[in-house]
């Protein structure tokens, strides 16, 4: 019995294949990963971090992309898709096609079953290698609760937790505040233990 060796493709390759692939895919040392659809919920908080971001960053130097642009993290080979991106000064991308950026200044992961002990572990350091990268942020979809994991002046990296409706998702670089009760807009939490 005979077995196919896998064809590994080169960043090149992958990102011309992306580019007029009709589903997105991640890529990492030659392989690539089908990205899954979302749910209502997932997507109904994405718009509402780009559209409550957006509002407060649109008078700055900053601007924040949906799901749609692609980052690459440059220490590491990966390419992926975060949720929401902030880049804040001049962005910096990969090559003359602007779809792909390499200074992230915060990046935010809506968590859901299937991801989200990769974005809490594996993705969460591969981020962590991007020089600008100053906060890194996991959103739930079933409860109220945020983590905010930021990096000081030293390099050092903290954790934030947020959970109430009442409190906001601070960052200090950009300077914004979105409250949770925005960022929960039009969801509907089943009760804990039956997701």
């Amino acid at each position: 019995m005979s077995t196919q060796p896998l064809t590994r493709l080169s960043p090149q390759q992958y990102l011309a294949q992306e580019r007029n692939a009709e589903f997105k895919s991640e890529y990492f040392q030659g392989e690539t990963f089908a990205m899954a659809g979302a749910s209502r919920e997932h997507n109904l908080i994405v718009a509402n971090l780009v559209r409550e971001i957006g509002n407060a960053l649109k008078d700055s130097n900053c601007e924040v992309y949906a799901n749609e642009m692609r980052v690459k993290v440059s220490a590491t080979g990966l390419y992926t898709y975060p949720d929401v991106t902030i880049a804040c000064g001049e962005p910096e991308f990969e090559d003359k096609e602007l779809d792909t950026l390499l200074n992230p200044t915060v990046l935010i992961e809506v968590l859901s079953k299937s991801t989200e002990a990769y974005d809490r572990g594996t993705k969460a350091g591969h981020y962590r290698k991007i020089p600008s990268l100053r906060h890194y942020v996991l959103v739930s979809q079933f409860q109220s609760s945020l983590e905010i994991i930021s990096r000081s002046s030293d390099e050092t990296w903290s954790l934030t937790e947020v959970n109430d409706l009442t409190e906001s998702l601070n960052l200090l670089t950009p300077k914004v505040a979105v409250p949770l009760a925005e960022v929960y807009r039009k969801i509907k939490f089943e009760p804990l233990g039956l997701h």
